[in-house]
């Protein structure tokens, strides 16, 4: 992983624009590493979880009211049989064949997916580099409830149900795009750890989302991605690290300084050949007054600051890779189309100044 970095640019994946093929576009042309466009101007289907619940048992989409919960008042019992018989076939350890079609994302839930693919098929060969993405097991089960509001990470069974879904579902994007390009990176969106630890979630252990995020990566890494997560607030930055994550991306523009209080483990992860995603171009209306130069400032202000705690300078600007600090979803375009500029030009800017 080490020769990985480099000040790469990739992107979170939500973007505002409405047409698709102009969303890849720009992924295209602004990115080092494309991804797909996560595309919610196209509705409920394309919201973060919604997007992602597809072939998961019991759920269900209410239109009217806009939102996704699962009935765990029916007998579920054939559904769940039904479920984890795709998921042996696929991922059995030794017996498993790999096919994860069972959790596909279909056009009707991702323009994005198939945008891209097709935007691939029609410029031949390989890119170097493609990024997919799904929502966290985390941010789903403690953000998605029962049909009693109950969030469904603390029911055991479902929570499995979930975590095994979007380990499915990340290996099918990887092997989707793997015919496109040389290097696949999965990220796996945890927003809501940076509210791990409050009293909102004081029941949530630590050793349980480590297990889940473990989980999750072990199924990128079964077809050779890199494994990335991103959170794009606070959290304890640790979690990520010990859970075996390949990337660790993080609001560099708004808590960069944070990341240098797990300093001890950001070493280990970095010297083992870990990478570090500074999220430092901000996604909020800040990036009106924001140049390369600023930009660089702060990049540079915050790796100093992770320097300070002894980890080699070099090291980590090796190890780096360019980011906005979180999706452009919600944005207004003009906007969004400026965070996509400045995560290009901050790009060639540090490649240039390091002699990547």
């Amino acid at each position: 992983m080490a020769d990985k970095g480099k000040f790469l640019s990739t992107a979170i994946g939500s973007m505002p624009f409405a047409d698709p093929a102009y969303a890849v576009n720009v992924s295209l042309t602004k990115l080092d590493c494309p991804i797909w466009p996560q595309l919610s101007h196209f509705g409920l289907h394309e919201q973060m979880e919604i997007q992602y619940s597809e072939g998961m048992p019991c759920a269900v989409i209410d239109e009217v009211k806009g939102r996704l919960y699962f009935d765990t008042s029916v007998d579920y019992s054939e559904a769940f049989a039904v479920f984890y018989e795709n998921y042996m076939t696929a991922m059995d350890e030794d017996s498993g064949t790999g096919d994860c079609s069972a959790m596909a994302i279909s056009e009707n839930f991702s323009h994005g997916i198939y945008a891209l693919e097709k935007a691939l098929q029609a410029k031949g060969g390989k890119i170097p580099w493609a990024k997919v993405q799904t929502t966290g097991p985390c941010s789903f089960a403690l953000t998605i409830v029962d049909e009693n509001k109950r969030a469904l990470w603390y029911n055991d069974e479902f929570r499995d149900v979930v975590i095994k879904a979007l380990a499915m579902k990340c290996r099918w994007q990887i092997q989707k795009f793997k015919q496109y390009a040389d290097n696949i990176i999965c990220f796996i969106d945890e927003p809501i750890l940076s509210a791990f630890g409050s009293s909102t979630y004081v029941s949530v252990s630590r050793d349980e989302v480590v297990a889940a995020l473990q989980e999750t990566i072990a199924a990128v890494h079964a077809d050779g991605a890199l494994a990335g997560i991103h959170c794009c607030g606070n959290t304890e930055w640790s979690i990520l690290i010990d859970a075996g994550v390949d990337i660790v991306n993080f609001d560099a523009f708004g808590f960069g300084e944070t990341i240098a209080m797990y300093a001890d483990k950001v070493k280990t992860h970095l010297t083992s050949g870990g990478l570090l995603a500074w999220g430092v171009v901000p996604t909020s209306t800040a990036i009106r007054e924001q140049t390369v130069d600023s930009l660089e400032a702060q990049l540079e202000k915050v790796m100093d600051h992770l320097a300070a705690t002894g980890i080699d300078k070099g090291l980590i600007t090796r190890q780096a890779i360019i980011t906005p600090s979180c999706g452009t979803g919600s944005m207004a375009v003009e906007d969004a189309e400026k965070v996509f500029e400045m995560v290009s030009q901050l790009s060639k800017r540090m490649k240039a100044k390091y002699g990547f």
